[in-house]
């Protein structure tokens, strides 16, 4: 039996990212060690390719795009972005990717929909921002990150958050858009 539904989870783990750390009992400012360097994690998606579902080539090619999406975050971080910035960029390309269980490629539910699910949140501000259950955006990490930074809220979901981003003027896209051979 097919499962209903299908959790993309994309962690990225940002560490010493040239970050001021308070100490509030003294009120001094500490910086981490200037010697240490940011760490991306990602995660392709769960459950959707079984072993031997790939051709070598089918293999390469998605090895190759993870191997891209670290070097976007990697070339943001290294000239001076953010964090934030790093891991936006870095899942935008993801989402555009056939070959994640993201945004384009995803797996579809029972009703033969996609529904995509983003979420995004900012350590130093401790803000943070989510969708769930959103169809026909394009990029859902973009509508995530302005539920963080336009909103009182931390979530929206179905037809909440179709209004808000068609309000937000995020890019739409028909159901057509998300179809893989694959998929």
């Amino acid at each position: 039996m097919r499962h209903l539904l299908f959790v993309f989870s994309l962690t990225f783990i940002l560490s010493s990212c040239n970050q001021q750390i308070k100490n509030t009992e003294t009120e001094e400012i500490v910086l981490p060690n200037q010697n240490s360097v940011p760490v991306l994690v990602i995660h392709a998606g769960a459950g959707s390719i079984s072993p031997g579902m790939l051709s070598t080539k089918e293999e390469q090619e998605r090895d190759s795009a993870l191997h891209e999406a670290l070097h976007i975050g990697y070339e943001i971080l290294n000239n001076g972005g953010t964090a934030m910035q790093a891991v936006e960029k870095t899942i935008m390309y993801m989402e555009d990717c056939p070959y994640f269980n993201a945004g384009k490629g995803s797996v579809f539910n029972a009703n033969g929909e996609v529904e995509n699910d983003a979420s995004i949140m900012d350590g130093t501000s401790l803000t943070a921002g989510a969708v769930a259950g959103i169809k026909g955006v394009k990029n859902p990490i973009l509508l995530a990150k302005l539920v963080k930074d336009s909103t009182k809220h931390v979530m929206l979901r179905g037809e909440g958050a179709s209004v808000f981003a068609d309000k937000m003027g995020v890019t739409r896209v028909n159901k057509d858009y998300f179809f893989t051979e694959q998929r």
